[in-house]
């Protein structure tokens, strides 16, 4: 054996134990979760293993205070997304397809939030709510700051599914009759849904996990978040963890189903 050829053995198991430990790292955190949803904890802080159970399962609404901040977050979310999801798309669509003068200005606007630090954007946006003094704060403040930090996480990742977009597929269907609407939701639409899924549900995901700028606009609304947060001073009850684990197993089977059926079709369309 060549030193080359060992050299080059040595490096791949190397990197292959670097990417072992890093995805450890990674999924590390997400497995104690899910772990310790089957923990029968003796006190009111689950923080250290006692014995399996599956009582935590049979009862994962019993505590009314997280299952109520649960249910706020979870309208919250689907609120803000579903808003954040249509003007980020049109967002990108607009930026990918045309160039028009102040274009870069807003590209540059578009990133200015995912490079802002949070408590810099919360606390700017309490500041003004509570100068224009327009709606209290509460739900619709908090869906009004996730809005506007969902929408750059949205309009980037259409654009980035948008970038290789054959334009000239709606100037075929144009010139075979087909009107801009009927060309848009016929040609446009089916081939970028892909990029609008994954956006919607990162944006999704960030609106739940959101602590920060949700502190800032809350009010007496009490998301998921700060819910735990308040009650981790005096209890950590395994119903969060029960919580946690089934929004990470919709998310995760929601996952698995869009890649199933993308690979299904990416097959459907291979064959002659």
């Amino acid at each position: 054996m060549s030193i080359s050829t060992r050299r080059g053995r040595i490096g791949r198991i190397l990197l292959n134990a670097y990417a072992v430990v890093g995805f450890a790292y990674l999924f590390l955190p997400i497995a104690v979760i899910v772990l310790f949803s089957f923990n029968k904890p003796k006190g009111k802080f689950n923080i250290v293993w006692q014995e399996f159970t599956l009582d935590n399962w049979k009862q994962p609404f019993s505590d009314e205070g997280l299952t109520s901040a649960l249910w706020t977050s979870l309208k919250i979310a689907g609120l803000s997304t579903a808003i954040a999801t249509v003007l980020g798309s049109m967002i990108a669509i607009g930026l990918a397809r045309y160039r028009f003068k102040g274009s870069g200005a807003y590209e540059f606007l578009l990133v200015l939030p995912l490079t802002t630090p949070e408590i810099v954007l919360g606390s700017s946006l309490a500041t003004l709510f509570l100068g224009q003094s327009i709606v209290e704060f509460g739900f619709t403040t908090i869906v009004i700051a996730h809005v506007m930090f969902q929408i750059s996480f949205v309009a980037l990742t259409v654009r980035a599914r948008i970038r290789g977009f054959d334009w000239t597929l709606e100037q075929a269907a144009q010139d075979l009759g087909a009107s801009p609407m009927r060309t848009f939701w016929s040609v446009t639409f089916p081939l970028i849904l892909p990029g609008i899924l994954a956006a919607s549900l990162l944006a999704f995901a960030l609106s739940i996990d959101d602590f920060i700028i949700t502190f800032f606009n809350s009010g007496s609304t009490i998301t998921f978040p700060l819910q735990v947060f308040g009650a981790s001073r005096v209890q950590l009850p395994p119903q969060i963890n029960v919580l946690a684990s089934t929004i990470l197993m919709v998310t995760v089977t929601i996952m698995v189903i869009g890649s199933l059926r993308g690979a299904r079709a990416a097959r459907r369309d291979a064959r002659p």
